[in-house]
């Protein structure tokens, strides 16, 4: 999780008519109006004022190795149109996941997180939403996502997902026991007495209490913690290659968040799972993440070694994000907040999307930013990368 941020100091802030300069570009603001991402890093120099990746417990990977080969899924090109739209909700997005590895994809609610993974998993309502362009590569088989939706027999197999609301995706009029049960017996056959005892096991690997008797359990008996168990058990029941989670701790206390997360970690663990954790919790993306990838407005602006992209964020809404968030320590205040708000899918400007509420936006941002390596596997989509080689205060 988190460790406070240090305290800046007052040659950290901006005093009036601070100003950024870009090659081609002069911009000022005032200090009382320096957005939030501004003020985080690059308005007042090249060093962080929130510190380097030390300042974040990132979790620990100790005896692990991630494959150099070919990864286990790969998303290439992906854009979905929602049906009445003319904009695309998902732009040109790629991802990649390696066998063992937890990729967290993060950004605010709206930024087509949970709608990638929905469309992933062949799980979007038929007619609902066209996709333009995209190819999805699962364990070296190619799908042509514009033509072809995942075949069924994967989901809830080699692949597996964990929904945000549990009581919104169990059924509530069937046992526990018996919808654990079903997705046994849809992916590996077998007897109904098989698939109740794999269903039993699996409730005690996901440490619910009383196990058979939670078997004979409705969900709407089950806390939110207890359903949530049940979830991971049913998702893991098969034991999938890929494993998406979404958002999977949100409705929960953090005691309990807590535990899940170790929960997710030690089966995905044992059993080499590659995984994809949605969230918008950047303490979450600490505790658990290989690598992570920033979305907004439907486009990923930042991707990488979450180590690299915590200790040297180079797109200004990936410091934005971190800037934002509550300090535990040192004198109070207001939050430090990105300025604006997410525009429609219709309302998206051209070029980078961020750009109407980016400090640091110039006329080239009219034109779309690629996705460009900063080293060793870090990217990002700013026409300003690296940061440090474009930026500084003016004098």
């Amino acid at each position: 999780m988190f460790r406070p941020f240090p305290k800046r100091s007052r040659a950290h802030r901006g005093g009036p008519g601070t100003q950024a300069r870009f090659p081609k570009c002069r911009v000022s603001w005032p200090d009382a109006q320096i957005s939030g991402v501004c003020r985080a890093r690059y308005a007042w120099g090249i060093d962080s004022p929130f510190g380097r990746a030390d300042q974040f417990e990132i979790g620990s990977r100790e005896g692990e190795t991630l494959s150099n080969t070919a990864p286990l899924l790969s998303l290439k090109d992906f854009r979905l149109r929602f049906r009445g739209q003319d904009a695309c909700t998902i732009d040109r997005i790629d991802l990649e996941v390696a066998r063992g590895e937890v990729l967290c994809v993060v950004g605010e609610s709206g930024c087509g997180k949970s709608v990638t993974a929905m469309a992933l998993m062949g799980l979007l309502p038929e007619g609902a939403a066209e996709i333009p362009s995209g190819t999805l590569s699962f364990e070296g088989l190619d799908y042509d996502l514009t033509r072809e939706r995942l075949p069924a027999d994967l989901r809830g197999g080699a692949m597996a997902m964990i929904f945000q609301e549990p009581m919104t995706s169990l059924n509530p009029v069937f046992r526990i026991g018996d919808q654990i049960a079903e997705t046994v017996l849809r992916h590996r056959g077998g007897t109904r007495a098989e698939a109740e005892t794999r269903a039993l096991d699996m409730l005690r690997r996901v440490g619910l209490p009383s196990p058979e008797a939670r078997l004979r359990s409705y969900p709407h008996q089950l806390s939110g913690g207890q359903r949530q168990r049940v979830m991971i058990a049913m998702a893991l029941a098969n034991d999938p290659k890929l494993l998406i989670a979404d958002e999977p701790t949100t409705a929960l206390d953090v005691t309990i968040q807590a535990q899940i997360l170790e929960l997710i970690r030690d089966l995905q663990h044992e059993a080499g799972t590659g995984t994809i954790m949605i969230t918008h919790d950047l303490g979450v993306v600490a505790e658990i993440a290989d690598a992570v990838a920033v979305m907004y407005g439907g486009q990923v602006v930042e991707t990488g070694p979450v180590a690299q992209v915590f200790d040297d964020p180079q797109h200004p809404y990936t410091i934005g994000l971190m800037e934002s968030v509550p300090r535990l320590s040192g004198a109070g205040g207001r939050l430090t907040t990105i300025d604006g708000a997410v525009p429609a899918i219709e309302a998206m400007p051209e070029g980078c999307r961020f750009r109407t509420r980016c400090a640091f936006a110039a006329p080239a941002c009219a034109a779309r930013p690629a996705l460009r390596d900063v080293g060793s596997g870090h990217a990002t989509a700013c026409h300003f990368a690296p940061l440090e080689a474009h930026l500084r205060v003016a004098g």
